[in-house]
């Protein structure tokens, strides 16, 4: 049972369904459930210019629900906050383990890696 305040508890869950409250957050968040991935894969996939998708991961980092990370140019974040996993988890059931889906024409790591493999 919870003992704290709360107003503080339903002050922090507020907090947190308003910056899960949109869209495009939504679904990176989803994307980050898989595992990490770079600012280019999510912004190849949900078709969006990589400012967009910056502004909105500026967002979800300053909220404390997602970490970022640069190797060399590029840059990944991945999910680290429990309860937004939970409630991702809620709204479209658990994750499947198949990590990432491979883009045709993505040039992130992922994506290239798996292309040599099946090419090599």
């Amino acid at each position: 049972m919870y003992s704290g305040d709360p107003v503080n508890k339903y002050t922090k869950h507020a907090a947190l369904l308003k910056v899960m409250g949109h869209p495009v957050r939504l679904h990176i968040l989803d994307m980050l459930r898989r595992g990490e991935t770079c600012v280019c894969h999510i912004e190849r996939l949900l078709g969006k210019r990589q400012a967009y998708i910056s502004q909105q991961l500026m967002v979800l980092r300053d909220a404390g629900l997602v970490e970022s990370r640069k190797d060399g140019l590029q840059v990944f974040y991945s999910l680290v906050d429990e309860q937004a996993a939970e409630v991702l988890d809620l709204l479209y059931g658990a994750h499947d383990s198949s990590g990432l889906e491979i883009l045709e024409g993505c040039t992130c790591p992922a994506c290239s890696t798996v292309l040599i493999a099946e090419i090599g």
